[in-house]
């Protein structure tokens, strides 16, 4: 059927409607597919799912009542039907040039019978839960805010002590309703499951694929078939293996609307896992059944290239592949309320691609829609404009920072270490790393995904383990497929395993293992970038040395709740440390010219990395903060910085979080091996009396003070209340079109970030920036909401006067230069 070769040749017809696939109501369906190279389209209704046969494929889709389809020049085929057709099947018949016929499944289908084998018409409203339209995901004043937990639906439920307590969810267990079930806890009165997640702290829940995947059959028996889900079938439909009942197509749907809004009432984010690089197959795929040879890139002898390792790439370059990927994006942020997307081999999309989806959907949807992937590719392809490290710069979306997880951990599977794990001579790339990789490949920090472990490969304590030497004294045995070598069944390896034999759970705290792997994940979580947690390391986690999971059993697999409690102390060191990390901006600059002016090294050598967050670091209660890395094997002594004499320690070997757990008088401080630190030296509240932009126009004031707009004014330009001088920067644009623009700035010594444009007159609107008195430069964009539009692409900086308490700045739209105005408002 398919003639790639001929492909390469042809041009085809574009569609930019936004109605393709099924648009249903209660008195008409209409129906829209694209295949250009098609002779005839109809299509065919059924009342029923069809007959499968034992492999669960429904082999035959003769038979039901078939209605011919019209073209039109862009090579869109459409029937509208009058009446209620809700909850009839349909697919898809395509006749040929060579007369050949055969049925397809709708390549937009947003709902399918059991195992995909039929489109559904369905009316989507019933499957909203109640309140569904007041749900809605945490928002994010910067992408740097949010702590992201990659977890699998049925890793998350399917152990045995999931149901333990009062509640009965032995039902749920495995499936998208299990996120929906509150207050459980094990039998010593920790909690578990949803609560576990809001009681950690993480604000987003990244679930692995749970778009409807191939190689799970859902009509087989629960237990026999698991997989990570990177083998895409229907690209719009939730899994069915996850729902309660796959062979009613409304459940799915419902139930992982469900799953979101009960994550969304934890305050909780969901970020879906989307495969658009490949397909698990080709002539059984969504695809190429309707566009023979259309949705693929090949080689120049017209072959299938593999890009992806498993054999096809999709051609995401090609006009209607590239508008199927923001169709489908668009369709899963807005019907399922999804707070940001992962993409898998990020790097085998086009640049273009990634970066119009990225602008559109913020647009379109939400400003702070979470966008990030993998770049990197599973072979070679012949596509120029990969989305690799690097290319990501300044375009809104972040990548995956391996070259920071390698520094940490060293190899993925292996025996290679990092600096956590007993490297030397890591100091330089851990340093890239917690810069968030500014002196690397990113523009702003705000692009660095940082993490060491994710599903694929060893997950961190088997990582460490393995660099020790010390899997055979485990147990563990050789996987080859999700099976041991040894002729055993998984299961019976598990059980005669054990991850923890050489750990002194009396001292926890104290354990190599443990100590490596909370430094490990204790560097993510203190650098600059996007932290990205694996699900269970906050539990030491094992999956007894089996490196690539995807379809193993669920011993492997499940999280086990036990280790709460038997691993407490961990938890809450993972807690404290997220904990830390969302009190204090100082490590969530999501800005280039932030990280340079704040961040300071201290030390770089001997296995030691220690750096300073300075001045009040994005715009953080804490003066000056220390951050000490210590991956020897020895306790180490660090200089302090000098403007301090006594510091106050919230992290070390044996706690995290934002309470004091001692102070350190004078310079120096004593770090224990394989352990990380964190100081800071006083806690200086704002001295100025910041209006929220709630309170504008009450004046009242974040302090409790109380008073009008041109009391304060008064205020800041006589200096009778602050230290501080003031910038009134002046914003004139020839359209006079103010709304939505606002100002970003850095550098100020007092508060960065997001400044609003107000006091409208004369055509223009001003932003007022306070300015510490000892800074000589602040840095400017000018930015429509949250990074929509730059005024200017370029950076823009003010010289302070130092003689002015208050300065007056004109700036014109599109000009880079700035106009000092002459006032009265001289310092002193």
């Amino acid at each position: 059927m398919s003639d790639f070769k001929q492909l390469e040749h042809t041009t085809y017809p574009t569609y930019e409607g936004y109605d393709l696939g099924l648009t249903y109501t209660s008195a008409r369906s209409l129906f829209k597919v694209w295949a250009p190279t098609a002779q005839q389209v109809h299509v065919a209704l059924y009342d029923d799912a069809g007959m499968y046969d034992q492999e669960g494929i429904v082999p035959e889709h003769g038979g039901g009542r078939e209605f011919p389809m019209s073209r039109d020049d862009r090579g869109v085929w459409s029937v509208a039907l009058e009446g209620n057709w809700n909850r009839y099947y349909y697919m898809y018949r395509l006749e040929w040039a060579d007369s050949t016929v055969h049925y397809a499944v709708d390549p937009y289908a947003t709902a399918v019978s059991a195992n995909g084998q039929r489109t559904v018409i369905l009316d989507l409203a019933p499957t909203n839960p109640d309140g569904w339209e007041e749900d809605t995901g945490p928002t994010l004043e910067r992408a740097t805010d949010a702590v992201i937990y990659e977890l699998h639906v049925r890793d998350f439920s399917m152990d045995t002590h999931f149901n333990t307590g009062e509640k009965d969810t032995s039902a749920v267990q495995g499936k998208f309703a299990a996120f929906t079930y509150s207050g459980l806890k094990d039998t010593v009165g920790n909690t578990i499951g949803l609560d576990h997640l809001q009681e950690l702290g993480i604000t987003h829940v990244h679930l692995l694929p749970v778009a409807d995947f191939h190689t799970v059959n859902d009509l087989a028996e629960f237990k026999t078939g698991y997989n990570w889900g990177y083998d895409p079938q229907h690209y719009n439909v939730p899994e069915g293996s996850y729902s309660s009942n796959s062979a009613d197509p409304e459940a799915r749907i419902r139930e992982l609307k469900q799953l979101v809004q009960s994550l969304h009432t934890a305050g909780i984010g969901v970020i879906l896992d989307v495969v658009y690089n490949h397909t698990y197959s080709v002539e059984k795929g969504p695809f190429e059944p309707v566009v023979p040879g259309y949705y693929y890139r090949t080689d120049e002898q017209g072959q299938l290239t593999n890009g992806s390792g498993v054999g096809n790439e999709v051609a995401t370059e090609r006009p209607m592949v590239r508008k199927y990927i923001k169709d489908s994006l668009r369709y899963w942020a807005r019907e399922y309320h999804i707070d940001g997307f992962r993409f898998d081999l990020m790097g085998l999309m086009d640049t273009p691609t990634v970066e119009q989806l990225t602008q559109e959907l913020r647009a379109e949807v939400r400003p702070d829609l979470l966008i990030y992937g993998e770049p990197w590719t599973g072979g070679e392809s012949p596509q120029p404009l990969l989305t690799l490290k690097g290319t990501q710069r300044d375009k809104g979306f972040a990548v995956f920072n391996d070259n920071y997880r390698s520094a940490i951990k060293g190899d993925s599977d292996g025996t290679g270490s990092g600096f956590a794990t007993g490297a030397w001579n890591q100091e330089e790339q851990v340093l890239k790393g917690a810069f968030g990789a500014i002196h690397d490949f990113t523009a702003h920090p705000s692009e660095s995904i940082n993490y060491v472990t994710a599903h694929d490969n060893l997950n961190l304590w088997d990582k460490i383990l393995t660099v020790r030497g010390l899997r055979e004294h485990c147990g563990f045995p050789q996987w080859e497929q999700g099976k041991p070598r040894d002729g055993r069944t998984a299961a019976q390896a598990v059980a005669e395993a054990d991850p923890y034999r050489e750990l002194d759970e009396k001292a926890l705290l104290e354990d190599e293992t443990v100590r490596k792997s909370l430094l490990a994940n204790g560097m993510v979580l203190t650098s600059q970038g996007i932290p990205f947690i694996h699900a269970g390391d906050e539990l030491l986690r094992s999956k007894y040395g089996d490196h690539n999971s995807y379809h193993s059993v669920d011993a492997v697999n499940a999280i086990r709740w036990a280790n709460k409690a038997r691993f407490r102390q961990v938890f809450d060191y993972y807690q404290g440390l997220i904990a830390l990390r969302r009190s204090h901006p100082a490590f969530r600059m999501d800005h280039r010219e932030l990280v340079e002016q704040h961040m300071e090294v201290l030390q770089s050598s001997g296995n030691v990395v220690a750096f300073a967050l300075r001045h009040h670091a994005n715009g953080d209660v804490w003066n000056h903060i220390v951050v000490i890395y210590n991956g020897s094997d020895t306790e180490q002594t660090v200089l302090l910085p000098a403007e301090s004499d006594r510091w106050h320690v919230v992290v070390d070997a044996h706690g995290a979080g934002n309470e004091i757990r001692y102070e350190v008088a004078g310079h120096r401080v004593t770090i224990s091996r394989w352990s990380m630190m964190v100081l800071y030296d006083q806690e200086e509240p704002a001295q100025v009396s910041f209006l929220t932009e709630q309170d504008q126009d009450t004046g009242k004031v974040e302090n409790g003070a109380e008073g009008s707009d041109e009391e304060k004014d008064q205020e800041i330009a006589t200096g009778e209340t602050a230290s501080f001088r003031t910038i009134e920067l002046i914003y004139e644009r020839a359209d006079r079109q103010y709304s939505g623009w606002n100002v970003w700035v850095w550098g100020t010594g007092c508060r960065d970030g997001h400044v609003e444009l107000r006091d409208l007159e004369d055509g223009r609107a001003v932003a007022r920036i306070q300015v510490a008195l000892d800074v000589q430069r602040i840095g400017y964009i000018v930015r429509l909401n949250q990074w929509d539009a730059k005024d200017i692409e370029a950076d823009r900086y003010i010289e302070v006067d130092p003689t002015r308490s208050v300065m007056q700045v004109l700036i014109h739209s599109g000009q880079e230069e700035y106009l000092l105005l002459v006032n009265d408002n001289r310092a002193g």
